[in-house]
């Protein structure tokens, strides 16, 4: 496949295209273009299609990590705020300018990148454990949405792959059994393969899941989405 990429930082994005070029034998594109600006998604999205034609693959890789390890009431309200929009508003725009096409064509595949703390909360991290949960959410929506146009949607959540904003995370200290970029690769791939179709809308995770399993499993009611669990059997609020 043909690579696009999207990226605040030319210099580091180059550099990145032009790695995948030299590894793949691909043709590749630096689109410097900041996710959370929707007129910049939109013309980066343009220029993609200009070049390679049509977007077969969406994946939202983009996101701020919270810069202080603090209780989110000791946050800076904007700077937190920016990372979930990083997230959320960086996930919609880049949906927004590509899967129209997708449904025209009645093809295509769209991967939102995940984590743990899209399912969970904790002390620290509040903005990107709210906006990755937004994200998810937004995955499962827009699932729902495309059912019976031949596009799908999917969280996948990488793992822990070692990477300058992974090492510099306390809860990450000491790691060891960091996640191999290959593995994630693999997911997408099947996924852009045509060949997960039936976990669309839901959470795949590289760390735990068997690939193998993945293409003869299909998931039940709200198996890998995000649901209230009820306290019980009298629980007057519905459950999954």
């Amino acid at each position: 496949m043909a690579v696009a990429g999207l990226a605040r930082t030319p210099d580091r994005l180059t550099e990145a295209m032009d790695d995948v070029a030299a590894a793949t034998g691909a043709r590749t594109l630096a689109v410097p273009a900041d996710v959370t600006d929707r007129a910049a998604v939109e013309a980066a999205v343009a220029r993609v299609r200009e070049e390679f034609g049509h977007v077969d693959l969406l994946v939202n890789n983009a996101g701020l990590m919270d810069r202080e390890e603090v209780p989110v009431w000791e946050a800076d309200p904007d700077e937190w705020w920016a990372v979930v929009e990083s997230h959320v508003r960086g996930g919609l725009l880049p949906v927004h300018a590509v899967v129209p096409d997708m449904v025209a064509r009645h093809h295509g595949r769209v991967v939102s990148l995940a984590s743990g703390l899209s399912t969970r909360g904790g002390r620290l991290y509040s903005a990107y454990s709210v906006g990755k949960t937004g994200l998810m959410r937004l995955t499962e929506t827009l699932a729902a949405g495309l059912e019976g146009t031949g596009v799908h949607a999917f969280d996948v959540a990488p793992g822990v792959v070692r990477t300058a904003m992974s090492t510099s995370m306390s809860i990450h200290e000491g790691r060891t059994d960091w996640t191999d970029p290959a593995d994630v690769v693999a997911l997408v791939g099947a996924i852009a393969a045509g060949e997960l179709d039936q976990w669309s809308g839901r959470m795949l995770n590289t760390r735990y899941d068997d690939l193998e399993t993945l293409r003869t499993t299909r998931p039940e009611g709200a198996s890998r989405q995000l649901r209230m669990i009820p306290y019980g059997d009298a629980d007057p609020v519905p459950g999954p």
